[in-house]
């Protein structure tokens, strides 16, 4: 179903739902995924099965493989986000951003709980819950997220 969306040349959607949403060229999406009002992804961008997109926008390259909820988010070029990922944006009152910067890798079933900014290239592990901004190029896990690797990022 699309309904009041722009889909861009060489896109291929499989079984899915776009809502006033939009995307560039050369993006795939589905089967059974969702882009909500606000969705925007740009060139190259994959999302898979059972993916929802709701007020955010994916830089070009971005992938979201499968099962997870980015409401209210910004992710970087290159971004992979990894199954079960949700961005946690309402708070009971109101509706919270969470960035992801370039080339980031967040881990299976890690829980972004807004307002929260992970870095350009930084890692999140399996199942982290991200409470505070990770810098950049740098890992976190556990529940609640904790940095481990504590080095200044490499140039």
């Amino acid at each position: 179903m699309v309904r009041d969306s722009s889909i861009g040349d060489r896109c291929k959607v499989i079984a899915s739902v776009l809502e006033e949403a939009v995307m560039e060229s050369d993006v795939d999406i589905g089967p059974y995924s969702h882009l909500r009002s606000g969705a925007y992804l740009e060139t190259r961008v994959h999302i898979g099965n059972f993916v929802e997109v709701k007020e955010s926008r994916l830089a070009a390259g971005a992938v979201s493989g499968h099962f997870s909820y980015l409401g209210d988010a910004t992710i970087g070029a290159k971004v992979n986000i990894g199954a079960g990922t949700i961005t946690c944006n309402y708070n009971g009152k109101e509706k919270l951003n969470t960035i992801i910067g370039e080339g980031a890798f967040i881990g299976c079933d890690t829980m972004l709980v807004a307002p929260v900014t992970v870095g350009a290239h930084a890692i999140t592990g399996a199942g982290a819950v991200v409470t505070k901004d990770v810098p950049a190029g740098r890992l976190v896990v556990g529940v609640p997220a904790r940095m481990i690797d504590k080095r200044p990022p490499s140039s």
